[in-house]
């Protein structure tokens, strides 16, 4: 299986979350399989958006990025200190409080998993087409 794995940038600030999605524009440029064209791009760029400033809002504040191509894939990997796992909600159409990204994320990923790191908090992955 030919992959490619990228530790992006530890996050530590909502403004380092643009730093995020440069990385992962620089990253899907990188690549030397077929790319998935723009929307998909797009899409995983999205992604890495919202599961960095996910775990920076819920996750204590700080968090490592880590990016894997597969072949018609991309992994989207982000690991922070809270142990608390995203979940489903109403979203909040009127006070602003959020709940529309894991369940964008959900529908745009072909697979999402939230794992316990023995060390403390959690890992939470997207696999997205490429």
């Amino acid at each position: 299986m030919n992959t490619m794995t990228a530790s992006v940038t530890a996050v530590r600030s909502t403004p380092e979350v643009a730093d995020a999605r440069g990385a992962t524009r620089a990253f899907l440029g990188g690549l030397r399989q077929p790319a998935g064209g723009p929307e998909a791009a797009a899409t995983v760029v999205l992604v890495v958006s919202e599961l960095v400033t996910n775990a920076l809002r819920h996750g204590g504040g700080a968090c490592t990025l880590e990016l894997t191509a597969h072949p018609g894939s991309i992994e989207v990997t982000v690991h922070d200190n809270s142990p608390q796992a995203p979940r489903m909600r109403t979203p909040d159409l009127n006070g602003g409080t959020g709940g529309f990204g894991w369940p964008m994320i959900n529908r745009l990923a072909r697979t999402t998993a939230v794992t316990r790191r023995a060390c403390g908090g959690k890992t939470v992955s997207a696999r997205l087409a490429w």
